[in-house]
């Protein structure tokens, strides 16, 4: 078997991950966090989105995070932008990295959203453009790429399809999300195979969340085909709000346990990240999500 010499892990905890928590995390504990998860060694740490409050309330204060991080040149700290007035509120926080959103699903996509997949498109078309003409990369996310809460499977050729738009759009990256949970490892290639017919392997991302517990299983397969970005959260934040009680998102330390274990670098030091893990697993008042960070911190009290 062939796998990447190294991994860019995208940390989404500060914002996929506390906008899915009960808690409400304060500006200065999301900061706190980002500052703790940049000296663990994380070179990319999504801060934020420029969405409205009245969707995403625990998002709100995103302006003031942007401004009071003490950022790295070699750090990246996207944000997600649905439309042109998050994108002004991006450039004026002096944000250098967004990220767009889609869905692979009909259903998913007029329930999240309130819009097509191709209404969705159009709609940050223009994001792109502009946000590319002031220097700043782009990110494309697709949700729902391996099952969808209301359509059940959804169409690899979907999938392909739109992961094709983006790209061919300016976006960078894609990052691949199986926001239900429900992906399994052939499945999971089998999308991953797809998408690298229209999109070079290094620009793509999966994201797994670990609602039926096959997000560590899904990265290993996805590794083999050369897949060397993996998005987490540290400490497991955020549940699936579609299935009540799933831990949501692969934690940061459970894959990254399992990379160090296969030698491949990440460029991440662990007793930081553990601290990051039990700082925010305080703040929202529950263990984390992670065996990983379980064991060891449990092994650490003796």
């Amino acid at each position: 078997m062939t796998f990447p010499n190294s991994v860019r892990i995208v940390d989404v905890g500060p914002r996929d991950g506390l906008q899915n928590e009960p808690a409400d995390v304060s500006t200065v504990n999301r900061v706190e966090l980002i500052h703790k998860l940049q000296d663990a060694g994380l070179k990319s740490i999504e801060a934020g989105s420029f969405t409205s409050p009245r969707w995403v309330p625990k998002m709100a204060d995103t302006g003031e995070v942007m401004d009071r991080i003490k950022r790295r040149n070699d750090v990246s700290y996207p944000v997600l932008v649905p439309n042109i007035k998050g994108l002004e509120a991006a450039l004026a926080a002096d944000a250098r990295e967004i990220a767009v959103f889609a869905a692979a699903s009909e259903t998913f996509s007029q329930k999240n959203i309130n819009c097509s997949i191709a209404e969705s498109i159009g709609r940050f078309m223009p994001v792109v453009t502009r946000a590319i003409s002031e220097g700043i990369k782009v990110r494309g996310y697709i949700s729902c790429v391996l099952g969808c809460p209301y359509e059940g499977d959804v169409s690899i050729t979907n999938v392909r399809r739109i992961s094709s738009t983006l790209f061919d759009m300016g976006c960078y990256e894609i990052s691949l999300g199986d926001t239900i949970g429900t992906g399994t490892p052939e499945k999971s290639v089998q999308m991953v195979d797809a998408v690298s017919e229209v999109v070079p392997v290094p620009n793509i991302a999966v994201h797994f969340h670990d609602t039926y517990g096959q997000a560590l299983a899904n990265i290993y397969a996805t590794l083999q085909l050369g897949v060397s970005v993996i998005d987490a959260s540290v400490a497991g934040l955020g549940g699936c709000p579609y299935a009540k009680g799933a831990t949501g998102n692969v934690a940061t330390e459970d894959v990254l346990y399992m990379l160090e274990g296969m030698n491949i670098e990440t460029g991440i030091d662990f007793s930081k990240l553990l601290s990051a893990s039990a700082f925010i697993s305080d703040i929202v008042g529950r263990p984390p999500q992670s065996r990983a960070a379980n064991a060891l911190l449990k092994k650490q009290l003796g």
